[in-house]
């Protein structure tokens, strides 16, 4: 059975994460560091972890498998769900993968340290409806392909 592991403190589509949990009858583990409230429904479990750094992403890589997606904006916790042969999509709907985590993690190294140098000081850019709806169809898409049995 197919597992949605979701990095939960700041992820702003859980509620289109319970759509398709729903309407394929999918497990959804939100892993976070503090109570959040969600829907009374038997297959969303909220998973509180201890407080610390990197907790989450912990819980979520020593439990997810092959057969599960991650949702996560942190480009380490994808590196190591992609390790362990996960699928791995961010909130505004980039598909993560072998190929492309390597030049991921590299520009997120080179934005830090332009922004440690004071270079430039702001953040990303603002999550916009489109991202939401590009997430939905990505998820949707990686769902069919995991119940097909495909890569």
């Amino acid at each position: 059975m197919i597992k949605l592991y979701i990095d939960a403190d700041s992820c702003p589509v859980k509620n289109e994460v319970f759509r398709v949990a729903r309407r394929h009858g999918l497990k959804v583990y939100l892993v976070s560091n503090s109570m959040m409230r969600i829907p009374p429904d038997a297959f969303i479990e909220l998973i509180i972890v201890r407080e610390g750094f990197d907790a989450a992403d912990d819980w979520i890589a020593t439990h997810i498998t092959e057969a599960d997606i991650a949702v996560t904006s942190d480009i380490p916790l994808a590196a190591r769900c992609l390790k362990k042969g996960a699928k791995v999509l961010d909130p505004k709907g980039r598909v993560y993968s072998e190929d492309s985590i390597g030049d991921a993690l590299a520009n997120r190294d080179f934005m830090a340290f332009l922004r440690d140098t004071g270079t430039i000081t702001g953040g990303p850019p603002p999550f916009e409806p489109k991202d939401r709806s590009r997430f939905l169809q990505r998820l949707d898409e990686l769902v069919h392909a995991l119940m097909r049995g495909g890569k």
